[in-house]
């Protein structure tokens, strides 16, 4: 009896111990765990296809992400409401000192932003001037058949329609993007609206409110003579056109894979992750890039909850990577995945 007795009980030491084991080196697929994000429309399409690869593929783990906007993802944040955020604008001081303990950002990928446009009849790429769009957007041209935009698309006929302005309604990355790229190179915009994630644009019946990049489409699909700034991979998938814009360099350059390559070629990447692409140099460079951010505490309740986040995180930066040209977006040189794997030691 005794001996059976002291059976049962090393049994069940041996339990406890390997699931004390499994705990402490992050094995999270014991576990029902379930990481709740929210953020920029942006990355969605992506990260929609990374979080549900990566729950299905790890058993006792589940991963849902809102995208409601990066303004809204960094206020869940702050108010600790989700597990993690999505921004495409880095979070600023301010915000960082209201998010406790304290935040981790790592860039998970990059992408253009590019000008969609709806203009049936008119069937050759657009191409825009940078007096031409930056003026579009603060209001000063308000005509397709405008001197600006015609000289740069000479043998053209363009229409005579009036110009209607999609922007973002909610806070937003993009608009952060957008408005930090025409801010660069314009002063006039720069001391206008600015920059920021909701900006005063320009009163108007002909400029229009819509939220996310899914809703700034919509509306630029529904709407002849439109144009809006919205994620490449939004447009590409409502196969609207979109514009060749003029870079820096005074090219006129297309939101291809490769003209986004070449605007991250020139960046480093900082250690607090922070890097900004306000009017990138070189010649084939697309003049609207930017990376996006995932935002994780530094500290968690629960040492599972931790280990897994960073287990999903390892996996966006590597097999994830894997399907981010497919999706439309820039795969993060391997500088910066290395960068953003050492930052993980950063997450408890």
């Amino acid at each position: 009896m005794l001996f059976r007795l002291a059976t049962v009980c090393i049994s069940s030491l041996l339990m406890l111990l390997l699931v004390g084991c499994g705990a402490s080196s992050g094995d999270s697929a014991s576990s029902n765990i379930k990481l709740q994000g929210s953020g920029a429309s942006f990355p969605a399409p992506l990260y929609g296809r990374w979080f549900k690869e990566y729950s299905t593929a790890t058993a006792g783990v589940k991963v849902d992400y809102q995208a409601k906007g990066s303004g809204g993802g960094i206020k869940d944040f702050i108010e600790h409401t989700v597990d993690f955020a999505a921004s495409d604008a880095a979070m600023n001081d301010e915000e960082i000192a209201q998010a406790k303990p304290g935040v981790v950002m790592l860039p998970m990928t990059a992408g253009s932003v590019v000008l969609a446009y709806n203009l049936a009849e008119f069937k050759q790429p657009l191409k825009l001037s940078r007096e031409a769009y930056s003026k579009i957007f603060l209001g000063q041209i308000s005509n397709w058949n405008d001197p600006a935009i015609a000289a740069a698309n000479a043998g053209t006929a363009l229409p005579d329609l009036p110009i209607t302005v999609v922007h973002r309604a909610d806070s937003s990355g993009t608009t952060f993007v957008v408005t930090n790229h025409l801010s660069a190179m314009s002063r006039e915009f720069a001391d206008g609206p600015g920059v920021g994630k909701s900006v005063n644009w320009p009163e108007s019946d002909k400029f229009i409110a819509s939220p996310k990049n899914d809703g700034v489409t919509a509306t630029v699909m529904q709407t002849p003579g439109a144009i809006g700034y919205v994620e490449f991979g939004f447009a590409e998938q409502a196969k609207l056109p979109m514009a060749e814009l003029e870079n820096k360099s005074g090219n006129y350059v297309a939101p291809t894979l490769e003209n986004a390559k070449a605007a991250l070629a020139g960046v480093e990447m900082p250690a607090d992750m922070r890097a900004w692409l306000p009017d990138p140099e070189g010649a084939q460079a697309y003049p609207i890039v930017s990376y996006t951010w995932l935002l994780c505490y530094t500290e968690y309740d629960e040492a599972e909850k931790a280990a897994a986040l960073k287990q999903l995180v390892a996996w966006c930066l590597s097999e994830g990577q894997k399907s981010s040209a497919e999706m439309g977006y820039v795969p993060l040189p391997e500088n910066v995945v290395s960068a953003v794997k050492a930052q993980l030691d950063s997450i408890h």
